[in-house]
């Protein structure tokens, strides 16, 4: 897996990488600006910063595999998805750009944001559309790759997860949907040249064939049956388990964290 995550990384440095990168950053700065609270989260994808445009004053980027510094804008630290050292109802924001996409258990890294997400607390998600003509690319490369000749357009990084099967998913961990969107509707060009051809296609994407863009957008609120808000009263400082390893200290501190039970 950390290959394709290597491999996906290394994508987002191409033309069309780039183009979808920016249409991505863009709805997580709409998406996020207005969510208040203490404690948001990022995992992975350090090339886009998807909480910048978000005031929380605690805000940590989780990550899979080791990064170089100089990629890090915010506090990071390493871990298992699904296993994050944060306690029940401690989060106010999560966000996962390609994060599902780029994980062995997708199930399992849901489950654990549901965890960690307070009542009311919001999940932002970006996942690539396989019911698009990206997809439709990818998935004749593949069968040509069977025939022994073709290169796939998008990385080989695990399997793309189609918008309604997510959102089933969502409403079985008592997510609901509170808005979605599609994007990136051009063909599947290599080079920024024809790429920047078809970017009338966008417009016409939006409004006549929505649901077929390259990558697709929603935010999802946890809700809790019986949950009552009754303002920031009810925080204290236990709501944080611990702090998260920094990635410089991770080796020095890894033996405390070693004894926490991997969710399923």
């Amino acid at each position: 897996m950390s290959e394709q995550i290597i491999g996906m990384r290394q994508w987002f440095e191409t033309p069309p990488g780039r183009y979808l990168l920016a249409w991505e950053k863009d709805q997580f700065d709409r998406a996020v600006a207005d969510i208040f609270g203490y404690h948001a989260l990022q995992l992975g994808l350090p090339e886009l910063d998807a909480l910048e445009a978000n005031r929380m004053p605690h805000k940590w980027l989780a990550l899979s595999q080791p990064e170089s510094a100089g990629t890090l804008r915010k506090p990071a630290f390493l871990t298992e998805y699904p296993a994050l050292p944060f306690e029940e109802n401690s989060l106010d924001l999560v966000v996962l750009p390609h994060s599902l996409e780029l994980n062995l258990d997708p199930h399992a890294t849901l489950r654990e944001v549901e965890r960690v997400l307070v009542p009311e607390g919001k999940l932002v998600i970006c996942c690539m559309n396989p019911q698009s003509l990206w997809g439709l690319r990818q998935r004749r490369a593949h069968l040509y790759q069977r025939l022994g000749f073709g290169q796939l357009f998008l990385p080989d990084a695990g399997e793309f997860i189609g918008w309604r099967r997510l959102r089933d998913w969502l409403r079985l961990l008592s997510f609901e949907v509170e808005s979605s969107s599609f994007g990136c509707y051009r063909p599947a060009m290599s080079t920024e040249k024809w790429l920047n051809r078809y970017d009338w296609m966008d417009g016409m994407g939006e409004r006549w064939w929505p649901i077929f863009g390259a990558a697709y957008f929603l935010v999802a609120v946890k809700r809790v049956r019986g949950a009552m808000m009754i303002g920031p009263a009810w925080r204290t400082q236990k709501s944080i388990a611990t702090a998260p390893v920094p990635l410089a200290n991770r080796s020095h501190r890894h033996r405390h964290h070693h004894h926490r039970t991997r969710r399923t």
